[in-house]
Formats: structure tokens, C-alpha cells, sequence
């Protein structure tokens, strides 16, 4: 990958300046090559990663993987069906994975009544699904490359018989 795309990806709060010193190439060239990133699709938008955890009161939101099969449509094998099924608001990632099930779901919602009844209503019901496996997320560790919380170390007491 492009120097300039993992600095990015590491902190995309950095400067084209910065990032200029540290790769030792010119502003203009930086800044043209971002612009060209930007334009192209590369870079499709800049992200925070936030520990929900962290925030007050917001320890209702409910994440879970959702394993799909699906039948593949004639002439469009899989898009046909991810296309209608990432387009519902509750889907936050979808992607199309090898194995036992066909696609993989990143799915939110407030509570864990609004996620089945996504399953439930929405999702399964569709035409081409032929089944589903739900994981909710008990707890998060790492996401996007960073440790959210590092948790203190247990002391636990040697136990002999």
C-alpha cells in the first residue's frame, strides 16, 4: 500500500504537512496525491473510532453478526441479493466471505429486541435468503486495529493440592 494511504489509515487526523515530513515528499505532492485518492474512490471518507463503551448511558446499543446463506441469483450471482440486503440502515458492514454461509452482517441496533426483529421480519423473509445464524457481540477489545480499553491485570492467588 501507498506510504501515504497507511499514514491515513493510522490517523486521519494528520497534515498533509506532517505527512510530508515524514516521507520526506513535497506538500504539493502530498496534498495532489490525496486530492487524487479522494477523487478516485480511494479514500471513500475519513472515520473516528469511538468506544461506545465509554459513553454514558449508551450501553443499550446492541451489535451483532449475522452469517447469511442465499441462494446466487442467475446472471448476478451474490451483489443482486448483498445490494438489497446493505441497504437496510440496521446493516452497518456486509461483506460476501467463503465457507459455510455466503455473506457476513455487521448489525446494530438499540436493544437486542430490534435486532432479531430485523432477523425475523426482514432479513429472513427475503427472497434468496435460505437461513441465518446470529452472534451478538458480548464485548469489544480491539476494532479497527485499536485496543479500546486495556484491561488491568487480574491478580489471582496460586491455588496448590
Amino acid at each position: 500500500m501507498d506510504e501515504i494511504l497507511e499514514i491515513l489509515a493510522g490517523d486521519a487526523r494528520i497534515s498533509a504537512s506532517e505527512i510530508a515530513k515524514m516521507t520526506g515528499k513535497s506538500l504539493d505532492s502530498v496534498k495532489r496525491a490525496i486530492q487524487k485518492y479522494e477523487k478516485n474512490g480511494t479514500i471513500l471518507k475519513y472515520k473516528t473510532v469511538i468506544n461506545h463503551d465509554m459513553i454514558p448511558g449508551n450501553g443499550s446499543l446492541v451489535r451483532a453478526l449475522i452469517e447469511v446463506s442465499v441462494a446466487p441469483q442467475k446472471d448476478v450471482g451474490f451483489d443482486y441479493v448483498a445490494e438489497r440486503v446493505y441497504s437496510f440502515p440496521e446493516v452497518k458492514s456486509c461483506y460476501l466471505v467463503s465457507g459455510t454461509y455466503d455473506l457476513l452482517l455487521v448489525v446494530e441496533g438499540d436493544n437486542i429486541h430490534t435486532v432479531a426483529n430485523f432477523v425475523a421480519s426482514k432479513l429472513s423473509p427475503m427472497e434468496n435468503v435460505r437461513g441465518t445464524t446470529t452472534h451478538f457481540l458480548l464485548k469489544k477489545y480491539k476494532e479497527d486495529g485499536q485496543i479500546l480499553k486495556k484491561q488491568p491485570s487480574l491478580k489471582r492467588l496460586n491455588i496448590s493440592y
